[in-house]
């Protein structure tokens, strides 16, 4: 189950994203597109999401507590967010995982397609390739 995240929320946010700070946190209560997941009487994790050209919501975080990931919460939690984007009119989503990352797994058999990447090298944010995925929502 997705539910709004609130200022009470704070402990599971700098939990699971202890390196963004208290204005991001506030700025994604106000924004209204972050949402704890919960599941079995647990905060089991968060997804939020920014909207880009004001289009296509693109999945920023879908987190799930270590101690609960290999259950299914990440699955369901998607399904839902994806059946609450498409009763907001959204018709498509992106998300993106480095691609050394598990994720990418579940999203492909959640239906996400790849569609493009990014490397950064040679910056002050190196990182493995980002693959980018999208899913059409109808």
């Amino acid at each position: 189950m997705l539910i709004l995240i609130e200022k009470n929320d704070l402990e599971l946010y700098k939990r699971l994203l202890p390196r963004l700070d208290y204005e991001e946190f506030l700025s994604l209560v106000a924004s209204k597109k972050a949402y704890r997941v919960h599941e079995e009487g647990k905060d089991v994790g968060l997804i939020f999401y920014v909207l880009l050209w004001e289009k296509f919501p693109f999945i920023e975080h879908l987190i799930i507590e270590e101690n609960f990931r290999n259950r299914g919460y990440g699955g369901k939690a998607l399904s839902e967010f994806e059946k609450l984007m498409k009763e907001k009119g959204y018709k498509m989503l992106l998300l993106s995982t480095q691609v050394d990352e598990k994720a990418q797994f579940l999203y492909r058999r959640l239906g996400y397609l790849d569609c493009g990447g990014l490397v950064l090298e040679n910056t002050p944010y190196d990182q493995p390739f980002e693959l980018f995925m999208k899913k059409n929502l109808n």
